[in-house]
């Protein structure tokens, strides 16, 4: 176990990061709470099905698949607090994934086009197996009416990012052209609610309170 210094964390060991997302890591980091990145393949299609055949919501799928991810990695590190993390877009009854090519992606952003949709961030906190912390917010995400003009030009520049992302967007980057109003907090919107997080971590003694 790597120990570590650091004037608000007060565990011996980093954090880890269940997540291969870089908005994540850029968010955690700016924390300065010391984290180590280890995310595990999961086949997130295969294990949200069951979930979608039994009528399951976007908010519901979402934290499931962040603790399963948690689970996953603390299984390899029971001596650290592992954080899971995922997140879904919720159109009507429709749930949005990941766009698989540039074309998926199109069709995504003509859907929501002039449309309300929900962003749901789901985090979870798990040591040696045991779940700490659950915890869902969710974004109010108003995007304007995009001309087709407008969506070949933003597929031309945003490229692979296009698919890097559930919504076919980032509002961090050229994302934001998309939208006309947002209402929720900036850590959710990017995927890693940080409210609710910080709060665990001092509850539990875990950051300086």
């Amino acid at each position: 176990m790597t120990e570590v210094a650091n004037a608000f964390w007060r565990e011996r060991a980093p954090l880890i990061l269940a997540s291969k997302s870089s908005a994540r890591a850029a968010l955690l980091k700016q924390t300065r709470i010391p984290f180590i990145v280890e995310a595990t393949e999961i086949d997130e299609r295969a294990a949200e099905a069951p979930l979608r055949q039994s009528g399951a919501g976007a908010r519901e799928i979402g934290a499931h698949l962040a603790r399963s991810k948690a689970q996953a990695v603390s299984a390899q590190h029971p001596e650290h607090i592992v954080l899971g993390a995922d997140q879904t877009l919720e159109l009507g009854d429709r749930m949005f994934t990941k766009p698989a090519d540039r074309d998926e992606g199109l069709e995504q952003l003509r859907a929501l086009s002039a449309q309300e949709h929900a962003l749901h961030s789901a985090i979870c906190v798990v040591r040696a197996g045991e779940i700490l912390l659950e915890a869902s917010e969710t974004a109010r995400m108003q995007m304007r009416p995009l001309s087709d003009a407008f969506l070949a030009a933003y597929a031309e520049a945003a490229g692979a990012a296009l698919t890097a992302s559930v919504g076919a967007y980032q509002v961090e980057g050229l994302g934001i052209h998309l939208f006309e109003s947002i209402a929720g907090d900036h850590s959710t919107i990017l995927g890693l609610p940080l409210i609710p997080l910080l709060a665990f971590l001092r509850r539990n003694g875990s950051l300086l309170d």
